[in-house]
């Protein structure tokens, strides 16, 4: 009789152990899950901040797509491009008769004078910054 009383109790604690061990899995696997959930979530706020700017982006081009594509920006492109319409007349302007333009000088570049060593040093070191 005290055979199966042992045999009973030793049953028993084997289907507690695995019991626990279930269970120890089933909350590991919980934990993963909520884990998870946390990381998507920041995740869809990070993503949905993008779509937001995105969104805000697509409709400031397309308003400036349409106020290009307008007769008055098209109008005012071509103006001052110096294209004419038909029927205007175009202003070509002219110097005054007599003037004289005075071409502007640009001095030339003086170059200076390196020594090796310093050349060799600007070749590894960089350019100096100013």
């Amino acid at each position: 009789m005290s055979l199966m009383i042992n045999q009973r109790s030793g049953v028993r604690y084997a289907l507690i152990l695995i019991g626990l061990v279930v269970l120890a899995t089933l909350v590991m696997d919980f934990n993963g899950r909520m884990a998870e959930l946390r990381r998507l979530t920041a995740e869809q706020s990070v993503v949905s901040e993008q779509l937001a700017g995105a969104t805000a982006t697509m409709q400031a081009l397309q308003v400036q797509i349409t106020q290009a594509a307008s007769d008055a920006a098209v109008r005012d492109w071509a103006y001052n491009s110096h294209m004419v319409m038909p029927g205007d007349q175009p202003a070509i302007p002219l110097q005054p008769a007599g003037a004289i333009t005075e071409p502007t000088l640009t001095p030339a570049p003086t170059p200076t004078e390196v020594s090796n060593l310093q050349a060799w040093w600007t070749l590894f070191t960089g350019p100096e910054q100013p």
